[in-house]
């Protein structure tokens, strides 16, 4: 079972590995037919994105993934827990519409979204984007959090409360600590899906606010797409993630396990 769980490994991250590699091999390298492991690496594809101002593009998705990751989870954490722990009238509901807000594509709403934002000049600001992304990921939160809150044993609540525990000190010294894997679960995918994001940051930023998936796309040009190039913005650009997923992997699983149970 260990040796088929590395190989398993080997296979999903073959292609991020790829991908890396390809970050240092030149533009005719890239694109050879058949692909060579054997190449002359070289720094220049790096060289040249940091030329173009990859750093101001990084430190806009760093800005408004952080802080957008943040506010869904202040909203998004507090109406979790009424809804899994207090007999609220039609909860069943609430918890459907927020789900309901993720059936409509972005592509239907982008017009009028854009004509909003051109109006309260917005267009090419990081707020715009903060706002977007915090509401984009609340649902999630929603969502994911009352399941982790529907583990925790009534008992434990009403010990709290019998002890004299005031409903909030119980929500942050004894829920939310028992909670904390699915918490770091929830924040992880909030911030992989921000960090991903591309269709409303190519669509309503320009320069200003533009973000890492963005300055990616740059790179396909009508000339053809540059693969190297590509694959140099791509590497930096999966750093975040990687880390915060190989500093948080048994606190992921613990929080992914832990939800499954209940919905």
């Amino acid at each position: 079972m260990t040796l088929l769980t590395y190989v398993m490994a080997v296979v999903y991250f073959y292609p991020v590995l790829w991908m890396l590699m390809t970050g240092f091999k030149s533009e005719g390298d890239a694109v050879k037919m058949p692909p060579s492991l054997l190449f002359s690496p070289t720094m220049e594809n790096y060289r040249l994105i940091w030329d173009s101002g990859v750093a101001a593009f990084f430190g806009n998705s760093v800005i408004v993934t952080l802080t957008s990751t943040l506010f869904a989870l202040l909203l998004g954490v507090p109406a979790a827990y009424g809804l899994a722990m207090f007999k609220l009238k039609r909860s069943e509901d609430v918890l459907f519409w927020f789900m309901s807000t993720k059936f409509l594509p972005v592509a239907g709403i982008i017009i009028p979204l854009y004509m909003l934002l051109k109006e309260i000049r917005l267009l090419d600001n990081l707020w715009a984007l903060f706002f977007l992304y915090t509401a984009m990921n609340v649902p999630l939160v929603v969502w994911m959090m009352r399941s982790f809150f529907k583990e925790v044993p009534l008992e434990v609540m009403e010990s709290a409360r019998v002890d004299g525990a005031s409903d909030t000190r119980t929500f942050f010294q004894i829920t939310l600590p028992l909670v904390r894997p699915g918490l770091i679960s929830t924040a992880l995918l909030s911030f992989i899906f921000a960090w991903n994001e591309f269709f409303l940051a190519v669509s309503l930023t320009a320069t200003n606010a533009a973000t890492m998936p963005v300055h990616m796309a740059s790179f396909m040009t009508q000339q053809g797409l540059f693969w190297a190039k590509m694959s140099s913005v791509a590497s930096i650009a999966v750093v975040p993630a990687l880390l915060l997923g190989w500093f948080t992997q048994k606190q992921l699983v613990r929080g992914m396990t832990m939800g499954a149970v209940k919905g």
